[in-house]
């Protein structure tokens, strides 16, 4: 069994060949990916609704966390191990946008503030970006 299969069985998914070619996209990329950018690395292998349907299933189980770039489009990333569960992402790190290359990056190294609310106020999740230009594109 590849890391791809013991993946979904660790988090309760079947293993459809649809499910399998996302994850492993997303286990081939250190940046995140639009649904657009996995329809154009898998080919016509699989419809529009389908990929929709599997990062739909990914985020619900806490495998993939969705991003929104500066662009307004929504991104997809793997989640930190162990960072989240189903229905409860603690994946709290920058997400740094590339001016350059246009990709988005999780920085999970990078150490959030402490961030203080005033009373009466519950933060449910935190949004935190960076842009500017990547390693690569350095």
């Amino acid at each position: 069994m590849d890391k791809a299969q013991q993946l979904l069985s660790e988090y309760g998914l079947r293993k459809t060949g649809c499910r399998l070619e996302v994850l492993r996209q997303f286990m081939q990329n250190d940046f995140a990916l639009s649904h657009a950018e996995l329809e154009k690395l898998i080919g016509n292998s699989y419809d529009r609704v389908t990929i929709y349907r599997t990062l739909y299933s990914f985020e619900e189980k806490g495998l993939i966390h969705s991003i929104n770039d500066v662009a307004g489009s929504v991104k997809f990333a793997l989640c930190k191990a162990d960072a989240c569960s189903q229905h409860q992402h603690q994946d709290n790190h920058i997400h740094f946008n590339c001016t350059s290359c246009g990709q988005t990056f999780c920085l999970n190294e990078v150490n959030i503030p402490m961030l203080v609310l005033p009373e009466g106020y519950k933060a449910e999740r935190l949004h935190f970006s960076a842009e500017g230009v990547c390693k690569g594109c350095s």
